[in-house]
């Protein structure tokens, strides 16, 4: 039987943090050959450190090459994403080959594992997913498991540009063609983009989808800040448009909104953001603010669908997001993009609920 993509959903409160442990344990059990893990945030606790060190573990003590690569951070103005934890105890604690990565001011916001690249079995776990307990539990994500050679060759490739120069700027810079992968029981087209190198094209490939779209538009990210995606939405909002719903958190946009006011390069940002979410239906989750010690509740799902083209990875709809490490995927399937949709009208459901839905 042909191996098929797997996609999993997780929303605030609704899984416990070991069950999700086991689903990356499982996974990473399953390696032959190698790992390269890139992960913005990598912070465990209990059980599910437990989990994951013994997976890790028991793969490199059978031979599996293991390559990891975290994100180092430094104090950033910027609210989104809010600054990685990343406990280098655990880390040193695994007993393989690491490499922290700062771009300074960019991040290495990638959320990817590549397994035994360059062999039939090859297969991408990527989305949107954390390694943390608040993220496996208190936060919408998404998480991908893509068997696909191709596609896996590609991630492969990028994690070797920030292996070997240990920086995010000049990686990412080349185009790729698109990709067959199994889905149920037909094919999905995989398009994969990275930033920086290729970042402001991902926000423009968003924006002209959205601006063609003939059936359905669903935006689901923490923020949405990329100017060009902001007045596409604008010019969308004055004429007739497909069915439409979107979900972002409301507690990180208005720190970005308070930002915005006091930035001169900015400040038609706002305005345009007010009339953005005031013109379309929009929920919004209101989440703790940021600090170390806090819980870390943030919607957290990034999730773009125009019509049967599914937007996902580590990508917020951010203007900073275009500089730094990050991955796009996108996926052609109507079936899939089905799949998308409900769960993004569920989460929109949830937070519809929370009265003035508009960041203040």
């Amino acid at each position: 039987m042909t191996a098929s993509l797997e996609v999993t959903f997780l929303q605030d409160g609704a899984q416990p943090a070991e069950q999700v442990a086991a689903e990356l344990a499982a996974f990473l059990g399953a390696a032959q050959r190698t790992l390269d893990i890139a992960i913005y945030d990598l912070n465990l606790s209990g059980s599910p450190a437990d989990q994951v060190r013994a997976a890790v573990m028991a793969a490199a003590g059978r031979g599996v090459a293991i390559r990891l690569l975290y994100n180092v951070d430094f104090p950033n103005p910027i609210p989104v994403p809010p600054p990685s934890q990343a406990d280098t105890a655990f880390i040193a604690s695994l007993g393989v080959s690491t490499k922290p990565v700062s771009g300074i001011p960019d991040l290495m916001h990638h959320k990817y594992i590549v397994r035994d690249a360059a062999t039939d079995a090859a297969t991408v776990w990527t989305g949107s997913m954390n390694w943390t307990n608040d993220s496996w539990t208190r936060e919408e994500n998404v998480i991908l498991k893509i068997p696909s050679t191709a596609l896996a060759a590609e991630y492969a490739r990028n994690f070797g540009e920030l292996w070997q120069t240990g920086r995010i700027d000049g990686s990412g810079k080349y185009d790729l063609a698109g990709v067959p992968v199994a889905y149920q029981d037909g094919a999905v087209k995989a398009h994969v983009y990275f930033a920086p190198g290729r970042g402001r094209q991902m926000a423009h490939v968003i924006a002209n989808r959205i601006a063609h779209a003939s059936r359905r538009i669903r935006v689901c990210s923490p923020v949405i800040t990329a100017g060009v995606i902001l007045g596409t939405l604008g010019d969308l909002a004055k004429r007739p448009h497909p069915d439409f719903k979107g979900v972002y958190d409301r507690t990180q946009m208005a720190e970005v909104l308070g930002q915005w006011r006091v930035d001169p390069h900015a400040t038609w940002k706002g305005p345009a953001f007010q009339a953005v979410s005031t013109a379309f239906p929009f929920a919004s989750k209101v989440t703790t603010p940021y600090t170390p010690t806090s819980v870390h509740d943030f919607m957290h799902a990034k999730i773009t669908v125009v019509d049967n083209t599914v937007f996902t990875g580590s990508y917020n709809l951010s203007h900073a997001g275009e500089d730094n490490a990050e991955n796009l995927l996108t996926l052609d399937s109507a079936p899939l993009a089905d799949r998308f949709v409900e769960f993004v009208d569920a989460v929109f459901a949830r937070y519809a609920r929370t009265p003035a839905a508009a960041a203040k």
